[in-house]
């Protein structure tokens, strides 16, 4: 079984692309690279570019770019797509055009940040330059960066993130490779659409939740997700008074395409659904709500402190983006229910 198994699925699906009907028209005859294509964030973008092709006969073409080939194939099923073998620790052979360019691939999760900090920074610098001279090289349309809510670092107060505002990021801690290495990517494509004339935007991610993300996957909202779909007590690691801008793999996904299509070279863009900004402990209660369990408060150990996201608030303004005329389908309480409900239907 799998995700296109899901009813519930397929009607989220649907229903985005009802609603941006015309941005799918938009990208008609377009074929769009995807690096990190299986994963929790641009898997989704893939699935709702196949929905449009076949409800709205918009032939896009994506090229699906990863490591291990088995991984799409069996997450994608018998979609049409071109697989692209792509690792960022090494030099890829880009023996195609693309009109558009969103690149997505990136250690993130908490664990493998702190296990592997060198990687972590290496590949999000080494793969963002790889990728923004094939643009220049093949004029490229627009090369979409996702980025990450951890640029801005700390700050003292409880407003959300503007695109324009920086808190301080701990430069000798090892947990910072990666909010680090993303502010260096971002100003690299920054340099790229100044002295190259590339066109390049960036989206930066609260916190993405949803069924497109597998098990293994360490966020607290996807073991979270997968604990209360396996009627298990979620267990937090603190008071879960830290405040997060969630957002909905498929609202993710149509955010991502909207600044792709409309938004302007060199900007940054937050992704956040101001009906999804929560604490981690609503979050986890509107997840037991649904599966029907408990959460339970237990201690910390001392490996899992390290792991932890520094900023007790993280949360973001959206209005740049909602000024794209994007908005977000599903709240909180709905986003989070349809998660459970998909991972038991699609048996995952």
């Amino acid at each position: 079984m799998g995700l296109y198994d899901s009813k519930t699925y397929l009607a989220d699906l649907d229903r985005e692309v009802e609603e941006y009907e015309g941005l799918f028209r938009e990208l008609t005859g377009s074929s769009i690279l995807i690096t990190g294509a299986s994963g929790l964030v641009c898997s989704p973008i893939a699935d709702l570019i196949f929905r449009a092709n076949e409800k709205l006969g918009t032939e896009i073409s994506p090229f699906l770019a990863g490591r291990n080939e088995g991984r799409i194939a069996e997450r994608f099923l018998e979609q049409k797509y071109a697989f692209v073998p792509y690792d960022a620790t090494k030099k890829n052979n880009f023996n195609f055009h693309a009109d558009y360019i969103i690149h997505g691939a990136s250690n993130s999760g908490p664990k493998d940040i702190t296990a592997h900090g060198i990687e972590t920074m290496l590949d999000n610098f080494n793969g963002m330059y790889e990728l923004l001279e094939y643009a220049e090289r093949e004029k490229v349309k627009n090369t979409l960066y996702i980025s990450s809510s951890e640029v801005y670092g700390k700050k003292n107060t409880i407003q959300p993130f503007s695109e324009e505002e920086y808190g301080w990021v701990d430069i000798l801690s090892p947990r910072s490779s990666y909010a680090s290495s993303k502010r260096a990517a971002e100003t690299l494509c920054a340099c790229f659409s100044d002295e190259k004339s590339v066109k390049t935007t960036t989206v930066r991610p609260g916190h993405i939740y949803g069924p497109t993300a597998r098990r293994n996957d360490s966020h607290v909202s996807v073991a979270f997700s997968f604990s209360a779909a396996d009627g298990v007590d979620l267990v937090l690691k603190s008071t879960g008074s830290q405040l997060r801008s969630w957002c909905y793999c498929l609202d993710s996904a149509t955010s991502i395409l909207t600044v792709l299509v409309k938004g302007e070279t060199a900007n940054a863009y937050n992704i956040s659904n101001p009906d999804s900004v929560t604490s981690i402990k609503d979050m986890a209660e509107l997840l037991a709500a649904e599966a029907g369990v408990k959460v339970v408060i237990d201690a910390p150990s001392e490996d899992e402190k390290k792991a932890f996201n520094p900023m007790e608030n993280s949360s973001l303004n959206g209005q740049k983006l909602m000024n794209l005329r994007w908005h977000g389908l599903f709240d909180a309480k709905t986003g989070f229910g349809h998660t459970v409900k998909i991972i038991k239907e699609a048996g995952l």
